[in-house]
């Protein structure tokens, strides 16, 4: 009997959830020294296969470039196995003598993996390795336009895993991709949390599942360039952080926000280093292209660079530009290059100073990009410390590249490709997503006080003239033969009033 193709894709679903709990089941009972000789063999076929995984991405999807794809795989491998090779992950992972506390790590279970198409193949790396890690097994679920690639990471990374010990079926990936599919897995009795990374519907029906999910929300994260900048790094790192990977990131800068007093300067660096600034008529068509008329971003554009988007949108631009720059008078609908767009596009405001700076990136937060990232270029401790008190974002980005240092990159934040945004956004966690947070942690706590319990003297009832005294609290407190019979009184005064 020939199968449906959804009915297919369903019941490969459960087939690899099937074989993924049975793995966990054997994976949980690894030493941590089992566990760290296979991450090191994932990060070692991860960093193989960087330039390959990186090929076939761009090829299938489209999007960014490869040589900053060879990067991010090379990142989710390498970077992101320094970060967590010394994380203890089994067992008893803390001993606090002083309160005569353990804890004792356990992993969760069998995780949903979800999969966007702008970074198909390093987040099946970064995501494997964070999951096994924590001894959990991971099924993914694609996008439907990067299939091939994000196959193929798994593939490479379950069979160095299997190749170092781990038991088989412990990484999957769903093939016959379905919306169906990625329901049944997330929904599935089995899976015991879901790490998904796509867009924001995908992310909230995660959220609906009724499973525990790490999600991340949009970033419109704009880029404040205060007067006491280092002008010309900041043009260079805006424009870096803008291009990597043509914007497919989603903690790179979507809007410049800079003081008038020295927007001029900051705009001649800007333009030294590839920025192309639209005239009027060309923000216009630009937006008509970039935008959708209901909202978000054109998919057709997503992670292009600037050459397409001017072919696209009928416009001239020189040869040598590396983004688009519009420069905009507000936020909202009237302009629609003020949202996100992961693509090689900015906005540009110019602001009378760092408080009215400080307004326009809340507006640009507020439009789409709450609780994610906003990247400044300053020396000035005291606006950074005002920003960082102030603004609903959970990474404030110093004098760095947005894209590559909200990832960890470039910053000490932890390397990962799962940016949390916190209850700002609808997210349960606020960080960068590490193995910690894949890890149930069991605690054990010994005697340590007895509670202080101090006397607590009776309460005068309402009314009365009398108090009730307690001599000695060893001793039985007397009954006031008078109190007792004016407590009557006043009941049967009250009971007598509701008939």
């Amino acid at each position: 009997m020939e199968l449906d193709r959804d009915l297919c894709s369903l019941q490969e679903a459960r087939n690899l959830v099937r074989a993924a709990r049975n793995a966990q089941e054997a994976l949980k009972d690894f030493t941590q020294e089992q566990v760290d000789h296979i991450i090191d063999m994932m990060r070692e076929a991860g960093e193989a296969n960087a330039a390959g995984l990186a090929m076939m991405a761009v090829s299938e999807t489209g999007m960014g470039n490869y040589e900053d794809k060879c990067f991010k795989n090379y990142f989710a491998s390498r970077t992101l196995y320094d970060f967590i090779k010394p994380m203890k992950t089994v067992g008893i992972i803390r001993e606090d003598h002083e309160q005569k506390l353990w804890e004792i790590a356990e992993p969760v279970g069998v995780i949903a993996g979800i999969i966007p198409t702008t970074n198909p193949t390093s987040t099946v790396i970064y995501k494997a390795m964070i999951a096994l890690k924590a001894r959990n097994a991971i099924v993914f679920s694609p996008h439907p336009s990067a299939v091939r690639c994000t196959n193929e990471a798994a593939k490479i990374m379950h069979q160095a895993a299997v190749a170092a010990g781990a038991p088989e079926g412990v990484i999957g990936c769903i093939m016959n991709v379905s919306m169906g599919a990625t329901n049944e897995l997330m929904k599935h009795p089995s899976v015991a949390m879901i790490l998904a990374t796509g867009g924001s519907a995908l992310v909230k029906a995660a959220y609906s599942s009724g499973k525990p999910a790490l999600g991340v929300g949009p970033g419109n994260v704009p880029a404040f360039v205060e007067r006491s900048a280092d002008l010309a790094k900041a043009a260079e790192y805006i424009v870096m952080g803008k291009t990597f990977d043509n914007g497919t990131i989603c903690a790179s800068e979507q809007a410049i926000v800079a003081e008038d007093c020295i927007a001029d300067e900051l705009i001649s660096h800007l333009k030294r280093f590839g920025a192309h600034f639209l005239d009027p008529e060309d923000v216009t068509r630009v937006s008509k292209v970039v935008m959708l008329p209901n909202g978000g971003v054109n998919p057709k554009v997503v992670g292009k660079d600037p050459k397409f988007i001017a072919q696209l949108a009928g416009i001239s631009i020189p040869d040598r530009t590396r983004c688009l720059i519009a420069p905009l008078s507000g936020v909202g609908p009237q302009w629609p290059l003020s949202y996100e767009k992961l693509t090689t596009v900015l906005g540009f405001y110019r602001v009378a100073d760092w408080h009215e700076g400080c307004e326009r990136c809340f507006q640009l937060l507020e439009a789409g990009g709450v609780g994610h990232s906003l990247a400044m270029h300053t020396n000035n401790l005291e606006v950074i410390r005002e920003f960082a008190l102030k603004k609903p974002v959970n990474r404030l980005l110093i004098n760095t590249p947005a894209a590559m240092g909200g990832v960890g990159a470039t910053t000490g934040l932890a390397p990962s490709f799962t940016l949390g945004c916190g209850t700002w956004a609808g997210s349960s966690v606020s960080e960068n997503v590490t193995p910690l947070h894949l890890l149930n942690i069991k605690r054990v706590a010994w005697h340590l006080r007895i509670p202080d319990r101090k006397p607590v003297e009776p309460m005068t009832p309402k009314g009365s003239s009398q108090r009730v005294q307690t001599q000695n609290q060893a001793q039985t407190p007397q009954v006031d033969a008078q109190l007792v019979q004016e407590i009557i009184n006043q009941v049967m005064q009250h009971l007598n009033g509701m008939k």
